[in-house]
């Protein structure tokens, strides 16, 4: 008989958060029960399950609701919970954390980083599988570790995985701006976009910007641009309640990791705001201004350069106006933007449950 037909199935539930986690997890499922037929030698069938992933009143994850699901999933040997919550511990990025008392165990996207490819958190997941299944991990020696985390007990029912504490913040904050989507929220700012391509439009009939943009340096020219960003962001930060306060000291240090994380995100989608409308002025200068005509206005003759400069200078224009006269085209695409905002909507309004 085959060791695996002889060992008793593994079930194993996957729950994760809406948005990229549930994606991930989709594209991974078949990889990940071959991984654990392998490591586990036994059969292996995994289920997957989107949930929101519940706060509690005290900022601790809610696991009560998982337990729920594994009991009308009948018996599972790990349920694993895949969230986008960054956790912090004692002044580190927390990957993931086990409680064998309840089969379940905790997986922080964002502290794998911005470019966690598919075998990463497949290892990961798998790493925590045969933890809850193998507690004895001396004897089962753990072929799916990352060689920048390390595990560590914290008590006879809790084992917690951190990740490296030179770069475990940034590649937080990293992670964080990739589950933020900026992508795919920036074709969203189509009423921005309109607001600033009307006035960066400007910049093609008037020549006085022609002639501004060939007297500034680069140097100044990337200055401009990146004043009007910074401009356009803190607009829409502050306009739209973006700016996250800790409501408890010890919470100070997280609540860092969800503003740096919502500024790098307005960055990105400002940027590709800018980009788009330099390229679409770009274009409509090459067609209305006629060479020979700038080079009259200029004194100098007429190159590409000086058709980007006008570009360049009418776009920064332009996204100062998008971003003063106009925001997301709804709030409720906003609130779902950041960490912040979207933590807030799983909070738990109970304020007198039991600490896990």
């Amino acid at each position: 008989m085959a060791e695996d037909d002889a060992a008793p199935p593994v079930r194993v539930l996957v729950v994760s958060d809406p948005g990229q986690p549930s994606r991930r997890v989709r594209t991974i499922r078949d990889l990940l029960e071959q991984s654990l037929h392998r490591d586990l030698a036994a059969s292996v069938s995994v289920q997957v399950r989107t949930e929101v992933i519940r706060l509690r009143s005290d900022d601790s994850l809610d696991l009560a609701e998982v337990r729920r699901l594994g009991e009308e999933r009948d018996r599972m040997d790990a349920i694993l919970l895949l969230t986008e919550i960054p956790r912090h511990h004692g002044g580190k990025m927390v990957v993931g954390e086990i409680f064998p008392g309840d089969n379940v165990a905790v997986i922080s996207t964002p502290a794998l980083g911005p470019w966690a490819g598919r075998r990463r958190v497949v290892r990961l997941l798998a790493s925590c599988v045969t933890h809850l299944v193998n507690p004895d991990r001396e004897r089962v020696p753990d072929r799916n570790s990352l060689r920048w985390t390390r595990w560590a007990v914290e008590g006879a029912q809790h084992q917690v995985l951190y990740a490296s504490s030179v770069f475990g913040g940034a590649r937080a904050v990293l992670g964080m701006v990739t589950a933020n989507d900026p992508l795919r929220t920036a074709p969203r700012m189509s009423s921005a976009l309109a607001a600033a391509s009307a006035t960066g439009a400007f910049g093609i009939f008037y020549n006085s910007i022609w002639q501004m943009s060939n007297y500034l340096s680069l140097t100044r020219l990337l200055l401009i641009g990146f004043l009007a960003m910074s401009a356009m962001v803190f607009w829409l930060i502050a306009s739209n309640g973006l700016w996250d306060r800790p409501q408890h000291g010890r919470l100070a240090s997280v609540v860092l990791l969800y503003n740096l994380s919502t500024v790098v995100t307005l960055f990105l989608c400002v940027f590709v705001l800018y980009a788009a409308l330099l390229l679409l002025i770009l274009g409509g200068s090459l067609v209305i201004i006629d060479p020979e005509f700038m080079t009259d206005i200029l004194g100098t003759e007429a190159t590409f350069v000086n058709y980007l400069d006008i570009a360049w200078l009418s776009a920064a224009m332009g996204v100062i106006a998008g971003g003063l006269g106009s925001s997301f085209d709804s709030r409720t695409d906003l609130r779902r933007l950041t960490h912040g905002q979207r933590e807030r909507q799983r909070r738990l309004p109970e304020a007198d449950e039991e600490e896990l």
